[in-house]
């Protein structure tokens, strides 16, 4: 029997993908559900799986514009036979010769001089240089990134604020009690999940961050799907945590675990990057100290976290050395004031430097103890 394979629905009126690669060989045998190609959309290169076992014969090739529902591949399954093994590798009896590294020269090269008219001139040893450029055509999802971006510059109103946290207690709470909560959930204490848990509690107080602007109108969500930036083998992509504000620190860092493992294999569905309420990103896992983060549209606002630096900071009058983050609020000014960005940011920043503010939306425990 004869099985098409055919480019599946994407959905979020994705109507278009290109063959970015084949992952197989034409004519190959190939067992169900093996990954045989790779699509690239405007959203995510997703990968396209064998649906029955047996002999593949290519119909579209690399670089191929195909339409929802074209036919990628056809399989013949009545040509089911194993895998030929691969053969084992057998040691010539006679001697082979060997390539040689170049040596790394450490000695002064020597200067080759010639008696001419001018005993001045000298004849050095020439280095080639390569002048070759490499072209490569644009991703589209890459490409739609692009169209993103600019748009989000020229259709927005986008400032960024900026504030420091100090993170020494959170570190104090990562390294006492990262052992047991291992232990208990079978991940380690991360801190974005800190930062998520922050995020939902002051977008409560800050709706504006969580909205966004359709047409005329401005649309608030009542809960917190938060974006994260994850790095994938084919770039950044953003999944979502959906209803985060209803979530454990536990179990917001065990969807981050889940979220980052298939991005790092490449499995990330459309679905897990489809919406998003407010995004945050991490560039200090890369070593930026200090960036200002683009906002992910149609969200309003994107928090960026950096790397942690031990500095000397002034507290209570005294020169203390202390773990100290940047963090960055970018926002579009035409529907979140300045008085807003900042008051967010400084209530993230509360909520980190003192956790325990997370359990009262923000407030001063023993003020809410006391009830003032």
């Amino acid at each position: 029997m004869i099985i098409d394979v055919k480019i599946p629905d994407q959905g979020e009126s994705i109507t278009q993908v290109v063959l970015s690669s084949w992952l197989i060989e034409n004519d190959q045998i190939v067992d169900k559900d093996e990954e045989i190609a790779e699509v690239d959309s405007d959203k995510a290169i997703l990968t396209l799986y064998a649906t029955e076992s047996g002999k593949i014969q290519f119909i579209a090739n690399e670089g191929d514009t195909l339409n929802i529902g074209d036919i990628v591949c056809s399989i013949d399954t009545s040509i089911i036979a194993a895998k030929p093994a691969e053969k084992p590798v057998e040691k010539s009896s006679k001697s082979e010769t060997i390539d040689k590294p170049v040596s790394t020269v450490t000695s002064k090269p020597e200067i080759k001089t010639e008696q001419t008219a001018s005993p001045k001139s000298v004849e050095v040893t020439k280095t080639a240089f390569s002048r070759e450029s490499k072209h490569q055509k644009m991703t589209m999802l890459r490409t739609k990134l692009s169209e993103r971006l600019v748009a989000v510059k020229n259709q927005t109103a986008m400032l960024t604020t900026f504030n420091e946290v100090n993170m020494s207690a959170l570190l104090s709470i990562k390294k006492q009690y990262n052992d047991a909560f291992k232990e208990k959930y079978g991940v380690g204490i991360g801190l974005m999940s800190f930062f998520t848990k922050a995020v939902t509690e002051v977008l409560s107080l800050y709706p504006n961050v969580n909205s966004m602007i359709d047409g005329d109108e401005i649309i608030t969500p009542d809960y917190a799907d938060i974006s994260i930036a994850v790095s994938g083998p084919k770039g950044l992509i953003v999944p979502v945590i959906r209803n985060a504000e209803s979530l454990s620190i536990a179990e917001i860092e065990i969807n981050i675990k889940a979220l980052a493992a298939k991005a790092r294999e490449n499995k990330i569905t459309l679905e897990e990057m489809n919406g998003g309420t407010f995004t945050i990103t991490n560039g200090g896992v890369f070593g930026s100290m200090l960036s200002t983060p683009i906002i992910n549209p149609p969200q309003s606002a994107i928090l960026g976290m950096h790397n942690i630096i031990e500095r000397p900071v002034a507290i209570n009058g005294e020169v203390k050395i202390q773990s100290m983050m940047y963090i960055a609020l970018s926002y579009d000014h035409r529907i979140i004031d300045g008085k807003e960005s900042v008051g967010f940011l400084v209530k993230v920043k509360e909520m980190i430097e003192n956790p325990i503010k997370m359990l009262f939306n923000g407030s001063d425990p023993v003020k809410e103890l006391l009830g003032i």
